[in-house]
């Protein structure tokens, strides 16, 4: 007989088991590509001023698959600079390291001066150091706000798609024309489909950024103690800041 704290687990786990299979990842998983095409040669005698919307959402899948190409390549750039800042938080910790050794060599000294120095330039390599690792987590957090950015314009690619198939049916509907096989009931439901999946990729999207958000306020505090205590502002780059403000963290705050 299983003792009551085996029966709670695997009372847990199924509940677990079953929230996923009701939707709970299935939800969130990777776009395909459309079930349903129209084909252009049906709609190709109409005249382009008789189909308007078939341009127009043609050029915005178009535009929706340059902007998903653009944040894939942002996607990648990300990477190198996390790589990059990792780096920079390993030689904070290497600089830390020989405050340390420096101060073991000014207590031995004897001399007040240096080992005021040296305390000294231990907190401030201290605090680089903790600069560095909110600076790493603030990237981390923003590599996974590019990521759902890209399954984003992804969603959004999709759904512009099934917005110009949907614009190809209604025409060649429109102007009688019955293909065979073709069941026009299917372009809506594809296109309303799609655009929910965009929708709650976007929201999503919103809630990755402001972890990333908070995460960019947690270093920009860490970097203005540490810039404080260096002497000098930092300079260092700051992917989410404000537009309208340089891209990088100076002696901090001024980047909010």
């Amino acid at each position: 007989m299983r003792s009551p704290s085996k029966i709670f687990a695997i009372a847990v786990l199924a509940v677990v088991v079953g929230l996923g299979a009701c939707g709970g990842g299935a939800s969130d998983s990777p776009p395909g590509p459309l079930g349903n095409h129209f084909d252009d040669m049906y709609i190709a005698r109409i005249a382009p001023a008789d189909k308007p919307d078939v341009g127009k959402t043609e050029q915005d899948w178009a535009l929706a698959r340059s902007e998903n190409a653009k944040s894939d390549a942002d996607l990648n750039e990300v990477n190198t600079q996390l790589t990059v800042v990792r780096n920079e938080q390993k030689a904070a910790k290497l600089g830390v390291d020989s405050a340390v050794t420096n101060k073991k060599s000014a207590d031995a000294s004897a001399d007040t001066n240096r080992i005021n120095q040296a305390t000294k330039d231990l907190h401030t390599a201290e605090d680089l150091a903790k600069a560095a690792d909110a600076r790493v987590k603030y990237y981390e957090a923003y590599r996974d706000f590019m990521q759902r950015q890209l399954r984003y314009t992804q969603e959004v690619m999709y759904w512009r798609e099934a917005q110009y198939e949907l614009a190809k049916a209604q025409t060649a509907q429109k102007n009688s024309i019955a293909p065979k096989g073709v069941s026009y009931d299917t372009f809506p439901k594809q296109e309303q489909e799609r655009s929910k999946r965009a929708t709650a990729a976007k929201e999503r999207l919103d809630l990755e950024k402001q972890r990333a958000m908070s995460a960019r306020d947690n270093w920009l505090k860490a970097q203005e103690i540490a810039d404080r205590e260096n002497g000098h502002p930092s300079n260092l780059p700051d992917p989410l800041a404000p537009k309208s403000e340089a891209a990088t963290a100076g002696s901090t705050g001024s980047s909010q």
